[in-house]
């Protein structure tokens, strides 16, 4: 008898262990599943989220060109349809990459998206769209994070290397992790010229076409530059069945004294030319600057055509540094994007050139809006390939909740 009682209740205990064992395998199992399909739903939310974006202006359509604050978030060109952004709306988004830049003359933080030297978009946050503005307009505020970036599938590094008599530039071109051989390649040099304009500097461009070998290089030469002091601009197109990408180089004779444009105003397409001792202060001596900002944008034949600016070639003025000096105003004549360049001078031996895109894709300029994705639990992704203003770009949204959800052992 006592050993019957001993077999139930061995039995009975090893029923209970398994019956546990089965409930936490069980429920470890309905978890997952429950984790997969919230991956799921998770991945689906996210492309539903970036066609959002991309196949919606906004509202108004042309926020992008005004100083409104949307009441409907969208990335799309309005006059265009598919995945076509405007590169407008896109300059007005806030930086999550460069830090901001604060101008004591004006009192404002401008986000600051500046590729290299002398390449600067700077746009004040009071004009810019921020990352909890886009999430409320979104509708995922409080459920979602998400970031979202841009970057041209097309990209030209250009190296220097000869740098007079004659200056020597090899250029490479690249798609997505491969060579762009036999591309057509249009190159426009902008000397610049400091004593020929008097006071102010001047510059003259040269125009060219070229193409890449097997290797997606090519190397060019520039007799008119004779001195290693010389300054220039150098943009180069590249194009290949339909995809176009842009590359750009300058070399200039003073780097501590130099012109920043600033966005002012995007309805009146006004920018502030500042002093960079008002921005970054390098100690002295201080130099008064005179410059020359002209305004181009591109032809079909990708020449660059100068636009008028304030009814005459360009604007020329002069800025100094410090308090009771003013900055400069120029005025974009058009909402057709294209480059602000603008030639400096800080004596008959010292200055330089610097560019700022009118619409992001002028420049190939990249995008990263948004919040962090490092450090969450999942993040599901999706990929798209848009064009702004003819430039080819990959866009990319990463997009995770904020429940924080995982399984549980």
């Amino acid at each position: 008898m006592a050993g019957s009682t001993i077999d139930h209740l061995v039995a009975v205990t090893i029923f209970l262990g398994a019956m546990l064992l089965f409930i936490s395998l069980f429920n470890q199992t309905l978890q997952t599943a429950i984790l997969y399909q919230r991956h799921r739903n998770l991945a689906t939310k996210c492309s539903d989220l970036m066609e959002n974006m991309f196949l919606t202006p906004g509202v108004p359509v042309d926020w992008g060109k005004s100083n409104c604050t949307p009441t409907g978030f969208g990335l799309q060109d309005p006059e265009f349809t598919q995945y076509r952004l405007s590169p407008f709306s896109l300059m007005r988004l806030q930086s999550s990459s460069g830090e901001p830049v604060y101008y004591e003359k004006t009192g404002l933080y401008y986000s600051n998206v500046t590729v290299g030297f002398g390449n600067f978009l700077l746009v004040p946050y009071t004009e810019t769209i921020n990352y909890s503005a886009a999430k409320k307009l979104l509708g995922v505020n409080n459920t979602y994070g998400f970031q979202l970036t841009l970057a041209p599938i097309i990209s030209l590094s250009i190296a220097e290397n000869q740098p007079k008599n004659p200056l020597q530039l090899s250029i490479n071109v690249t798609g997505t992790g491969f060579p762009l051989a036999n591309a057509a390649l249009t190159y426009c040099l902008i000397l610049v010229d400091l004593a020929g304009g008097g006071s102010y500097p001047k510059y003259k461009s040269t125009y060219g076409t070229t193409y890449t070998d097997d290797r997606g290089s090519v190397s060019l030469d520039f007799t008119e530059v004779t001195s290693e002091n010389d300054n220039y601009a150098f943009i180069a197109y590249v194009y290949l069945n339909g995809l176009i990408g842009i590359g750009y180089h300058e070399r200039v004779t003073s780097e501590k004294q130099y012109i920043i444009p600033l966005i002012d105003d995007f309805a009146e397409r006004r920018v502030l030319i500042a002093h960079s001792y008002d921005v970054h202060y390098f100690g002295p001596p201080e130099a008064e600057l005179a410059y020359n900002a002209t305004f181009v944008i591109l032809a079909e034949d990708f020449t660059l055509r100068e636009v008028p600016l304030e009814n005459s070639t360009g604007k020329v003025g002069k800025v100094n540094y410090g308090w009771g000096k003013p900055y400069g105003v120029t005025t974009i004549p058009t909402y057709n994007p294209g480059i602000l360049i603008i030639t400096y001078r800080k004596s008959a031996v010292e200055g330089g050139v610097v560019m700022m895109p009118w619409g992001l894709s002028s420049m190939a300029f990249p995008v990263t809006f948004g919040g962090n994705p490092i450090g969450q639990e999942w993040v599901a992704t999706d990929v798209r390939q848009v064009i702004v203003n003819k430039i080819a770009y990959q866009a990319k949204l990463a997009l995770w909740s904020l429940e924080g959800y995982q399984v549980m052992d």
